[in-house]
């Protein structure tokens, strides 16, 4: 069966970091038009190839980049911890989404305004009593019972 040369032209393979990913010029362009990611697969920029294998190459961490895939064909992003979701912030300025940074953003806010729990309280008590230094300064933490935290 012959593939249509339009069918073939609109599948590209991305190199990110050694990541590699195959996805096509329509998922890259059509959620977030004004995006880095847009302008490179719009056709009007020369895109730069690896002449053996045909992927293009994008000096960026690679790990995160299915999380901008997934938020490009669907427009969700996964439960990610704190530092994750940073690290794809991150990605996601430098690839210009601006919609994944918003809701990104968004989470980030959300995050910072959730009332610690009393299991939270004792992760960054044993997390950071190794060095000896433990600061609250600022966390409210009446009406938690942290009796057993000795």
């Amino acid at each position: 069966m012959a593939m249509d040369s339009n069918a073939t032209s609109s599948i590209v393979r991305l190199n990110i970091g050694g990541y590699e990913f195959f996805t096509s010029v329509d998922t890259l362009t059509n959620r977030e038009p004004q995006s880095m990611l847009a302008a490179m697969f719009s056709g009007r920029h020369t895109v730069y190839k690896d002449p053996e294998k045909g992927y293009v190459f994008v000096d960026r961490d690679g790990m995160h980049f299915r999380h901008i895939l997934n938020w490009l064909r669907d427009g969700v992003i996964p439960n990610l911890s704190d530092v994750e979701c940073s690290e794809l912030l991150r990605e996601a300025e430098y690839y210009q989404l601006l919609g994944l940074v918003e809701v990104l953003n968004k989470k980030k806010d959300e995050q910072m305004d959730a009332d610690l729990t009393r299991t939270d309280i004792i992760k960054y008590s044993i997390q950071y009593s190794r060095s000896g230094q433990v600061s609250l300064r600022g966390v409210n933490l009446s009406g938690l019972d942290l009796s057993k935290l000795v």
